[in-house]
């Protein structure tokens, strides 16, 4: 199958971008022919060392970036001519409906962000993937009919784009708390760390490593400075493979307002962590509805602060949930994501193709 991935841009700490490049390189390996099209971005060489075509596009500013990225793929399609462009962002979808009557392709977009206002455009695909059961519902409610869309949880395990695990861990200063997030107010990072000062009270010699970067990230910082454990709180910035800090942590929190799939809890099962995670949009799902990690209220302090510190005080239940997390990961891998998506691809088949003139036929649009 010759199958196109159109993103906007391809930038570093981007988690749908990361998981783009998982799954391209993963389907190269399984043999099909794989172009990646991207505005400006950081997984070139990754891409191309996978056996992935990349072709990138100037940005440009904002009123003319709908041509370039239109113009840029009309160009990539008379040269491949796709089976199935799969679009990941808005603006990907968009232009991709629009330049679709030119070569009749499969327009297959995915839904990472479903938070977004935008987001129900991403309706425009043949078909649409989500990430989650709760992002699908989401879709549904937001006007895209069920027909169209089709759940494909993430993966991120085993994919090519880095090492199966990390080559070394942070130094850390125990017990570690840990969380790995953007430091704007959707992944309520400011709830973390009342929690975490709450939580101190019981345990004074707890650290909070905080690894991320963000418009918030002054107002957090001033936010620990505050307090009266500033010194136990840590900020790391970004970092280019954050399960190194994972690895050494022995609890995990993300305590997001709004969260379509959560895949760096899937990093900290990974790495073995305790995992407390917020009960609201696709969170749920990647702890296994509880069995794999603690579920709290959203935006609830007292609830998170009661089980950082019962984790903290309970080495024998931190352990427990600890060796949960590591278990089920097969139905997380990028393989299993790869092989999904690729039976969505498939749904290709069911349309009629172009006539032998070139016009196009009806489509099955589901």
């Amino acid at each position: 199958m010759k199958i196109m991935h159109f993103l906007n841009h391809a930038h570093k700490a981007n988690g749908h971008v990361e998981l783009a490049v998982d799954l391209a390189c993963e389907q190269a390996a399984q043999g099909h022919r794989v172009v990646f099209l991207s505005g400006p971005g950081d997984f070139g060489d990754c891409l191309r060392r996978n056996g992935v075509e990349f072709i990138g596009f100037p940005e440009g500013s904002k009123l003319l970036r709908p041509l370039r990225m239109g113009w840029a793929l009309m160009t990539a399609c008379r040269r491949h001519v796709p089976d199935v462009v799969n679009a990941h962002m808005v603006a990907a979808a968009l232009v991709a409906r629009a330049v679709e009557p030119l070569f009749s392709y499969f327009l297959v977009t995915t839904v990472h962000n479903s938070f977004d206002r935008q987001s129900r455009l991403m309706g425009v695909g043949d078909r649409v993937i989500a990430v989650s059961d709760a992002v699908n519902e989401e879709m549904r409610g937001k006007g895209i009919r069920a027909e169209k869309l089709r759940t494909v949880r993430n993966g991120t395990i085993g994919g090519r784009r880095r090492a199966f695990m990390p080559q070394e861990e942070a130094e850390l200063k125990h017990p570690a708390v840990a969380t790995v997030a953007g430091l704007h107010g959707r992944k309520g990072v400011d709830i973390v760390i009342d929690a975490f000062l709450a939580a101190s009270k019981s345990v004074p010699d707890a650290h909070l490593y905080i690894v991320g970067e963000g418009p918030s990230r002054p107002a957090l910082e001033r936010r620990a400075e505050a307090s009266d454990n500033a010194g136990n709180i840590h900020f790391l910035g970004h970092m280019q493979d954050p399960r190194t800090v994972l690895a050494s942590a022995e609890i995990f929190v993300l305590a997001s307002r709004a969260e379509p799939f959560g895949l760096v809890l899937l990093e900290a099962r990974q790495m073995g962590c305790a995992c407390i995670g917020s009960d609201v949009g696709g969170i749920p799902e990647v702890l296994e509805f509880g069995s794999a990690g603690r579920l709290v209220p959203p935006e609830n302090v007292t609830a998170l602060a009661e089980a950082l510190a019962g984790l903290l005080l309970d080495a024998a239940s931190r352990n427990s949930l600890a060796h949960a997390a590591t278990e089920g990961l097969d139905a997380f891998t990028v393989k299993r994501m790869a092989d999904e998506t690729l039976s969505v691809y498939a749904e290709s088949r069911k349309r009629p193709h172009r006539n032998s003139s070139g016009g196009a036929q009806l489509r099955f649009r589901g």
